[in-house]
């Protein structure tokens, strides 16, 4: 519809005649009495005589009845900014005004810019509906199914860097429930670096490459980051996790997501409580060996998005379940001592047990690449009834942070409005042109109250449990100041705790990967005050990676906390997986015999993976396609290796094998194979090797070794 159609329905507009005597179809004044609000729970009032249907304006005003933010979400009151009191300062925390005005302010086209490094796909999430005891979140009640859309991401690289490097990784989940679009944005590591969202550039500016010479990509092995890290302790915790195996995943498939921060949430009831989120993934949590990972970022360095790619299309649908650990909703907004608003601080699962309330199954490819991995918008001031945010500095500056950078790298406050992101639910959020404006607002009156467009969009219902309203929150009498808790300042009891809670083999990777890191450093000065700092951690921590330095820990400034218990819940080693998913490099020979490989490949498929066939040259064994041959195969995309009859030895072969093993993965030998095993100088027998005369042997005996992911009994420690 043209301006002029439009303005042809309207009296005294130029160009349009004024009746000499109104009709009772139009009203006597341009401004008619507002319209009775429409009865939620039931069909529309009938519209007062003299005034036009209320179908009309519906046609020309944006979809739906009830007033909503940009993501769908019902509103009770858009009057009103969140303040601390009636008389107090207004928060920052109110995404209901930010996103108002922010959408205002941008009306005007600003510029855009492209994101970070990433890989996504779409899938469901079915609510087991036991969380409905704690929130009135519709998409949580039981067996309410949701279309997601999750994006992986490493942090520091840009979007040409490669994937396997040591790293913090993004896991951010967007729900389309029926109440709007809820966006769980959340991270590998359950901590953060920092406590306060001020401090964000600055951990940002000191881990990407440095200034000077923009080198190095992706990595944080590097004087700038060290320099940060040693003279910030409260980065100490995460520091630990991103110098663990949890820094370079084996796969997105086998890596946990943590919310990071504490939410509050709210029942049918008027209940709060608070609350961590954790994603577990079925398959386990794995992570790659640092050799293997640099070895992965020279010959794939797309590594993890083709994990994630193909598994999606060979139908091993990558899960996870998501969980929740409750706590009581106190004044002190603590729990065991632990300040539940310092996102450096974790609640160890022995403590309280994290509740399966859900499963995610990730089972559809993107299909364009830009239009929905690298534009899709994530923001954790999309919220849904029933979740809310707490005072958690970090949490309350991404709320800013977030909706400013779609904006920038959007191009504009219409992101919402780009198909990955819009919501699968009515909106109507008042908001009109700006950049990249798709809709074709109709309407006359983008303004609440209004009764040009019969007082269309209309205030929800505030009792309404689909209506979004933030929980509210007693605050105790403060002044304004710029200071943090006390109970901030323990930099180290849970640095610490994670220490202890590794297995041994762990620990050393630990240790390797901050003798590494600190070795890429060039000032001594640097890598001397890590050191130190890692002497408040633990003192033998502090002495083996002095020693691979060549260094003399220093006294601590704090003494290591001798109440630091471990947790084995943060260990990835002693438990057992399902193997589903995992790809098994099937080697074969110009001699082996066609039944065999025909027998491996089932029996692999039967137990849930993804055999690999490998040969010399391509073609097919018989009737079986050869999807590797010796000039493309790699230790690192496997997770075993089963070798079959009639493989002789061959170089490519040897260092094929002798990887593996470097790597403690799995060997199978079938008949009689061990020629290339002792030419590598792969042991025939011993820790992770595994030996029988027929496939369905050793098929069967590898899959039950691989749920423990490596053979972490040969690792040298």
């Amino acid at each position: 519809m043209g301006d002029d159609d439009m303005a042809g329905d309207r009296p005294g507009v130029p160009g349009n005649p004024t009746p000499a005597e109104p009709t009772p179809e139009e009203p006597t004044t341009p401004h008619p009495p507002l319209p009775p609000k429409p009865d939620q729970s039931g069909p529309r009032p009938t519209t007062p005589t003299g005034v036009r249907s209320r179908d009309s304006y519906a046609a020309q005003a944006q979809q739906g009845d009830w007033l909503t933010s940009a993501q769908g979400a019902r509103l009770a009151d858009t009057d009103h900014s969140l303040k601390a009191g009636p008389r107090g300062p207004v928060l920052l925390q109110d995404h209901h005004l930010r996103e108002k005005i922010t959408h205002f302010d941008h009306e005007r086209i600003p510029e855009r810019v492209v994101h970070a490094r990433g890989a996504a796909a779409h899938g469901t999430f079915v609510a087991y509906g036991n969380a409905s005891s704690v929130t009135k979140a519709e998409f949580l009640r039981k067996g309410v199914e949701t279309p997601v859309f999750t994006r992986f991401s490493s942090v520091v690289g840009s979007r040409g860097s490669a994937d396997a490097v040591r790293d913090t990784r993004g896991f951010s989940t967007k729900f389309y429930t029926s109440d709007g679009v809820f966006d769980l944005v959340g991270n590998n590591i359950p901590v953060f670096f920092i406590q306060d969202a001020i401090k964000f550039p600055d951990v940002v500016h000191a881990a990407k490459p440095q200034p000077d010479r923009e080198i190095p990509q992706a990595q944080s092995a590097h004087d700038t980051f060290w320099d940060f890290v040693s003279l910030h302790t409260e980065a100490t915790h995460h520091t630990m996790w991103q110098m663990s195996d949890r820094g370079i995943p084996r796969s997105f498939r086998t890596m946990e997501g943590f919310g990071i921060h504490t939410f509050r949430v709210e029942n049918a009831d008027g209940d709060t409580s608070l609350v961590k989120f954790h994603w577990k993934p079925t398959a386990g949590v794995h992570s790659l060996i640092w050799e293997e990972a640099q070895m992965i970022n020279g010959i794939d360095p797309d590594f993890h998005r083709r994990d994630l790619a193909d598994a999606i299309e060979a139908g091993a649908y990558p899960e996870w379940e998501l969980g929740i650990q409750v706590f009581p909703d106190t004044a002190d907004e603590t729990f065991e001592g632990i300040d539940l608003l310092d996102p450096t601080k974790l609640v160890p699962e022995e403590l309280v047990a994290v509740q399966p309330v859900g499963k995610l199954t990730l089972n559809r490819n993107p299909s364009n690449y830009f239009a929905e991995t690298e534009q899709v918008a994530f923001h954790p001031g999309h919220l849904v009834p029933g979740i809310d945010v707490t005072n958690d500095p970090l949490l309350q500056g991404r709320l800013f942070s977030y909706l400013d950078t779609q904006i920038s790298r959007l191009g504009g406050p219409n992101f919402s409005q780009i198909p990955i992101n819009r919501p699968h639910c009515p909106v109507n959020d008042m908001f009109r042109d700006g950049m990249h404006q798709t809709a074709v607002h109709s309407g006359v009156a983008p303004y609440k109250p209004n009764t040009m467009d019969g007082g269309n969009p209309f205030a929800a219902d505030p009792e309404d449990d689909h209506t979004f309203v933030d929980i509210a929150q007693e605050l105790p009498e403060s002044s304004k100041e710029r200071r943090s808790p006390v109970s901030f300042d323990d930099h180290f009891t849970q640095a610490r705790m994670f220490w202890l809670s590794l297995t041994p083999v762990e620990q050393s990777h630990l240790v390797d990967a901050f003798a590494f890191e600190l070795g890429k450093c060039w000032d001594e000065t640097i890598r001397q005050r890590e050191v130190d700092v890692l002497a408040s951690v633990d003192a033998d921590l502090a002495q083996r990676v002095a020693d691979g330095l060549g260094l003399t820990p220093g006294k601590p400034s704090t003494s290591p906390a001798e109440e630091a218990a471990a947790s084995p819940a943060l260990s990835q080693i002693g438990k057992k997986w399902p193997v589903d998913g995992r790809k098994v490099g099937v080697v074969t020979g110009a001699k082996t015999d066609p039944t065999n490989v025909v027998a491996a490949r089932n029996r692999l498929v039967e137990a849930g993976m993804v055999p690999l066939i490998i040969a010399p040259v391509g073609g097919r064994i018989g009737d079986v396609p050869i999807e590797r041959t010796y000039l493309t195969a790699a230790s690192s995309e496997f997770d075993a290796l089963v070798v079959l009859d009639g493989v002789d030895s061959d170089p490519v072969v040897d260092l094929l094998l002798s990887e593996a093993w470097r790597h403690l993965k799995f060997i199978a030998i079938v008949d009689d194979s061990a020629a290339p095993l002792e030419e590598s100088g792969v042991p025939v027998s011993g820790p992770g090797t595994i030996t029988g005369e027929a496939v369905r042997e050793v098929v069967t005996e590898l899959k039950e070794s691989l749920e423990e992911h490596r053979a972490w009994s040969r690792a040298d420690v």
